[in-house]
């Protein structure tokens, strides 16, 4: 059974990756669980690991100098979690990634796959894919915010994970929608009086 995610984790990774090569992968592939609270990766953290979440949630954020904690990411099932800094630009993580629930995921680290993947043509062009969409995604969350109005913001987040409300505070998702918990709180009660959602 592990041995199945493993090869389901590399294939939805590397988009027409054939078994073979799905299985020249597997060595450096681990599960892991991570209990709620616990912190992923630190800020400061220069390993590249790079995870698909089997079950859970993790939300990256950033500690200001005064203490306060500003939600940037939420990840859930299905989706990959890796330190931007690092993978892309080989420096530090400036954010902590931390579990708000049991998680469970597949995990890898990003350079000890290096020398397979470069020395597979299909390897290397799906791990091409797989960095652009890690930068298409950042580019959609800043145009959202450049284009978007909080409420639509609020609404663009609910459509894509209908249950997050129940299993992430408001205090967190206020911070990554870019409003006070106050606004938030507004928002939700306009849009349920509405009945939009």
């Amino acid at each position: 059974m592990e041995q199945q995610k493993e090869i389901d984790f590399y294939l939805s990774v590397f988009k027409d990756l054939g078994i073979a090569d799905a299985d020249r992968l597997i060595p450096f592939v681990k599960p892991r669980k991570i209990d709620a609270g616990e912190i992923y990766i630190q800020e400061g953290a220069t390993g590249k690991k790079l995870a698909y979440i089997s079950r859970g949630l993790i939300r990256t954020y950033l500690l200001k100098a005064n203490g306060d904690e500003i939600t940037l990411m939420l990840r859930w099932e299905g989706q990959f979690i890796a330190s931007v800094d690092s993978v892309l630009f080989n420096r530090a993580s400036r954010f902590f990634y931390q579990a708000l629930e049991d998680t469970e995921i597949i995990e890898v680290d990003y350079d000890k796959i290096q020398p397979v993947v470069n020395n597979s043509p299909l390897l290397s062009l799906s791990r091409n894919d797989f960095l652009l969409n890690m930068l298409a995604e950042a580019m959609e969350r800043i145009e959202t915010f450049v284009l978007l109005s909080p409420e639509e913001r609020y609404v663009k987040l609910l459509e894509e994970k209908p249950d997050i409300l129940n299993r992430v505070p408001g205090k967190y998702l206020s911070t990554m929608l870019g409003i006070t918990p106050v606004s938030l709180s507004r928002i939700r009660s306009r849009i349920a009086s509405a009945g939009k959602l």
